[in-house]
């Protein structure tokens, strides 16, 4: 079984908790399933969930490199540089990143409104990216971002593989056949 879940903001990506904070048990009511990658707390958009073993470990391990895709915002504005320093991977904690594809774009159509709302500085302009990387580390987006000097303001998986948040609302999900090709 495979399930996509569009994961609002806040929101633990594990089933169990502590009681404080919501987590996936909150929005899914579907049993034996568990994410495939994880996005942080702060980060929104798409989670696969799956009782497949074999299919989790090729969604979330990079050797597979099953390209996930992103919208970011970012606290300033992109210049060539910095986008091709992207594209060509940065160091990450001392480990350079496979190359990203990205470019700027406007901020997505129909995108829903965030709660609570992103920090805003009335002297410093925000831009929107897409950015597709096929590994999954450890906030690696963000950390992307950060070490060519745009800091992320907003961060949302827009896929995974063949799979999109299209048709999915914030806290939204449903059940697909649809699997990645071999």
């Amino acid at each position: 079984m495979i399930v996509l879940l569009n994961k609002p903001f806040g929101v633990l990506c594990q089933f169990s908790g502590d009681g404080t904070r919501r987590t996936l048990k909150d929005l899914v009511d579907v049993r034996d399933v568990y994410p495939a990658g994880r996005l942080d707390a702060d980060s929104e958009g798409l989670v696969v969930l799956t009782d497949d073993g074999a299919l989790q470990a090729r969604i979330a391990d990079p050797r597979f490199k099953l390209p996930k895709s992103y919208w970011v915002q970012v606290e300033g504005l992109p210049t060539a540089d910095q986008l091709d320093r992207l594209r060509r991977g940065v160091d990450v904690d001392g480990v350079r990143t496979r190359p990203a594809k990205v470019r700027a774009c406007d901020e997505p159509a129909g995108l829903w409104p965030r709660t609570p709302p992103i920090r805003v500085r009335l002297a410093i302009p925000t831009a929107w990216l897409t950015l597709t990387i096929s590994e999954g580390r450890n906030r690696q987006v963000r950390r992307m971002t950060a070490a060519v000097g745009l800091p992320t303001l907003r961060l949302i998986r827009r896929s995974v593989g063949p799979w999109t948040l299209e048709g999915l609302p914030p806290g939204g999900w449903r059940v697909t056949d649809q699997r990645p090709p071999a």
